[in-house]
């Protein structure tokens, strides 16, 4: 696991039970892994702890040696730098693996990695954030997705096994430009600093949700993609449930409310650090699709500007928008254009 966060320590640590396993991450944190161990809660499985001694914890990237996949975890911002690093130390028949947000990360590695590299797309439909030191939880459920080729049946084989859902999908393209739109809501999540759930019940915040997808769902027209199908509508319908009553919402999509009391998103969890987040690699991605093809994206903009503003206060400092604050500064921005 190459960039053991969230993501990497919560698959690593499930992995661990039925192949070897080396979570190569921050020094701090894999030294607490070192210490500690894991402690994995969530995602409808029984609490668990894997000990040390099923884990190597390292923060060197020429540990990703002698594997027979590279799990890659990071930041899409780092993905270049994780290539770059990493690729002197690939076995000839290792298969690198991309569990990250956003669209251009298996096309990033391809590019760094040593040409012949066998590179498969992944994704991780679910919610992990850290519960504490070396405690990761899963507070919403889905199943992975992995390219359907050979490559990926051991690994999938393994995924299996160690109890989790995968699917294999030759539709992956397609695949990533879906997961982009619910993305999208990591934003407002984090703008909000409510829990999933809460924020999800809220009207006014899916009205944000609804504005941002709509842009993006405008630029993906013109781009020629159609999103895959992840959830009961849809995605072309989607942006007319998210601005149902909070009730009827309730009813319609209740599955979008099966999230636990300590569900967040990622981006809420790097402001809460003071780390940089991957707006760029969401909102940004659809301002840049959309200038692609003479498109205006200027609610998805504005996103990027609070976001950005708000990675500049201190570590848990950032502004906490209302709903109807979020959904009045972004709607004027809408209308504005």
């Amino acid at each position: 696991m190459f960039g053991a966060g969230s993501i990497g320590c919560h698959l690593g640590g499930l992995l661990a039970a039925v192949c070897e396993v080396t979570l190569i991450g921050r020094p701090a944190a894999m030294e607490t892994v070192r210490e500690r161990g894991l402690r994995l809660t969530g995602g409808g499985r029984p609490d668990a702890r894997v000990p040390p001694a099923l884990l190597r914890a390292s923060s060197a990237a020429p540990d990703v040696s002698g594997a027979d996949y590279v799990l890659v975890t990071v930041k899409s911002g780092a993905t270049r730098e994780a290539a770059e690093v990493i690729g002197p130390h690939l076995g000839a028949h290792t298969v690198v693996v991309s569990f990250q947000n956003g669209l251009r990360n298996p096309e990033v590695l391809r590019s760094a990695l040593p040409a012949g590299t066998s590179v498969l797309a992944g994704m991780v439909p679910y919610n992990v954030v850290r519960s504490g030191p070396a405690a990761f939880h899963q507070g919403t459920a889905g199943a992975l997705m992995v390219d359907d080729v050979p490559d990926a049946g051991a690994l999938v084989a393994a995924l299996r096994r160690a109890g989790l859902e995968v699917e294999q999908r030759g539709d992956m393209r397609r695949v990533q430009y879906a997961k982009l739109l619910m993305n999208l809501n990591n934003a407002v999540n984090a703008l909000s600093g409510l829990p999933l759930r809460d924020q999800l019940g809220t009207r006014a915040f899916r009205r944000c949700l609804a504005l941002c997808q709509e842009e993006a769902l405008a630029a993906y027209r013109a781009e020629g993609v159609v999103p895959a199908r992840l959830g009961p509508v849809p995605a072309s319908f989607t942006p007319w449930v998210l601005r149902l009553p909070d009730g009827v919402f309730r009813r319609v999509a209740a599955a979008s409310l099966r999230v636990d009391a300590q569900a967040r998103s990622s981006m809420w969890e790097d402001l809460e650090r003071g780390r940089p987040t991957e707006i760029d690699s969401l909102q940004g991605e659809v301002v840049a699709l959309a200038a692609r093809h003479g498109l205006r994206a200027p609610v998805n903009a504005r996103l990027v500007e609070l976001v950005r503003e708000a990675e500049a206060a201190a570590p848990g400092g950032a502004r906490r928008w209302t709903g109807a604050e979020l959904y009045g500064e972004l709607s004027g921005a809408a209308t504005a254009r």
